[in-house]
């Protein structure tokens, strides 16, 4: 008879092998891989890279990591334990998803490789932080009046999630440029505006040289938000 094989490809599903030395543990194994993908990106992390850091061969992370798509996964769930969803008590369930949006942005932010990869892969893995913060935010859009719950908290995350796909994408560019954010957009901006007069817009190209480009990414996120948040709140039955 062949060997059961596990129903869940996930490293949540999987029991956790025994510690080879004290110095090792999964806990120290995500650390410093979320420390490898915020520095150098998803593509950067590998097992043996991973291992060197660690100061132990890849071979060893195997007893608690069996693949890259798991170390992925725990740290992904390590990402998620940094988002709140505030009580919607004595605030409404606007300002509770509001505030969980943000949180959800700023923590992208913080892990630039994050957005993309939830992107790619969608709320569906198991870890508990994850889930924590899924279970919070059916429980206030339930409360809220919904009538199907998941399918505003999807439309209110794949809002956030490609915002801030965006948005780090951009900022890890001028991460990589060696400039400011406004440096970087000074030296474009005679390139976009000879582009523009090219093909006959008259339209203003990029932002006003005199404003904060962080408070701009910022209005136009805000600003798409309470459009979506305007939408969802229409579809709860008086």
């Amino acid at each position: 008879m062949a060997a059961k094989t596990n129903p869940i490809p996930s490293v949540w599903a999987r029991q956790q092998a025994e510690p080879d030395q004290p110095a090792l543990s999964r806990a120290a194994i995500v650390r410093e891989a979320i420390v490898m993908l915020d520095a150098e990106g998803v593509e950067a992390l590998s097992m043996r890279k991973l291992g060197t850091r660690l100061n132990t061969a890849a071979t060893s992370l195997y007893r608690h990591v069996a693949t890259k798509d798991e170390l992925m996964e725990l740290a992904m769930d390590e990402i998620f334990g940094e988002m709140a969803v505030p009580d919607a008590s004595g605030t409404g369930w606007r300002v509770a998803a509001t505030e969980a949006s943000r949180s959800f942005r700023a923590t992208a932010l913080r892990h630039p490789w994050l957005a993309s990869v939830v992107g790619q892969a969608g709320l569906a893995y198991l870890g508990p932080n994850l889930m924590s913060f899924t279970e919070r935010l059916a429980a206030l859009f339930t409360a809220a009046g919904f009538p199907e719950p998941s399918r505003a908290i999807d439309t209110l995350i794949s809002y956030v999630i490609g915002m801030s796909t965006t948005e780090a994408a951009w900022l890890t560019t001028v991460a990589r440029s060696g400039q400011t954010e406004a440096e970087f957009i000074a030296r474009l901006m005679p390139a976009a505006q000879q582009a523009a007069a090219d093909y006959g817009h008259i339209t203003q190209i990029g932002p006003p040289v005199d404003l904060d480009p962080a408070e701009i990414r910022e209005g136009k996120f805000e600003y798409g938000l309470e459009v979506v948040l305007d939408g969802l709140e229409a579809r709860i039955p008086r």
